[in-house]
């Protein structure tokens, strides 16, 4: 670790990063190859897949970060709005 790591917080490092993108990249695969061991009963014919809820919750994320930068583009305000 060099000095520059010392001083930054410990979520900043390069070494943490990487080490809880290797971490959520693991948790993620072993969600979906669970998915192959656990039957799960569906309500309608896509839903009883293996791969449905990763492909639902990537989609529902994605959504809700759009949505988001849509209400901050719609709410914003100027930056010398507080300037009187």
């Amino acid at each position: 670790m060099n000095d520059d790591d010392k001083n930054k917080h410990w979520l900043m490092r390069e070494k943490t990063i990487r080490r809880l993108w290797i971490g959520t990249t693991i948790v993620l695969l072993a969600t979906v190859v669970a998915g192959f061991f656990v039957s799960l009963p569906g309500h309608f014919n896509v839903d009883g897949q293996f791969w449905f809820f990763a492909a639902y919750g990537f989609f529902t994320c994605a959504v809700m970060v759009f949505a988001a930068k849509a209400l901050g583009f719609i709410l914003k305000r100027r930056d010398t709005y507080y300037d009187d």
